[in-house]
């Protein structure tokens, strides 16, 4: 009696005919860029960790609007990059502010004078974001861009 030792069978992996046999992140979905293109995955693809208008919470908004509001001075902003920041008149770190949290007609830019109220960013809410920021003054002797891209004084 010889006792050769077996080698169990071989099982090929089982996968479900519809789903990709290495899911890759973000999952490629139909419709979406990434899918469209079959390219690999650029840092402007991936979804922004700041709450914009349109991602805040409605208790966020609630909280921001009931909050106080504060006068600062603009740093700097980018519009092709759709940030910037805001100096506060009290001296305190700069604070971040979005495009779409910006109201009124002028594109800001460095020295213009600004009134807003401050929302925590998560996910730890350690800084804040400026939001319903409003331009009060704008820098003198300093041309100035609609949203439309008509500049506008000098």
């Amino acid at each position: 009696m010889t006792s050769e030792p077996t080698s169990p069978p071989v099982v090929p992996p089982l996968h479900s005919p519809k789903s990709p046999v290495w899911p890759t992140f973000p999952f490629h979905r139909e419709g979406s860029r990434i899918w469209e293109r079959g390219g690999g995955i650029s840092p402007r693809d991936l979804p922004s960790p700041l709450p914009t208008k349109r991602t805040r919470t409605y208790s966020a908004t609630a909280r921001a609007s009931a909050g106080p509001v504060f006068k600062g001075v603009c740093k700097q902003f980018s519009r092709s990059q759709g940030h910037g920041f805001i100096t506060p008149e009290n001296g305190s770190e700069d604070i971040f502010v979005h495009v779409s949290d910006i109201e009124g007609e002028y594109v800001p830019v460095e020295g213009d004078e600004v009134t807003y109220k401050m929302c925590p960013i998560p996910p730890k809410n350690q800084k804040f974001q400026a939001v319903e920021v409003v331009l009060t003054q704008l820098a003198p002797h300093t041309p100035h861009e609609t949203w439309s891209g008509q500049v506008v004084g000098s």
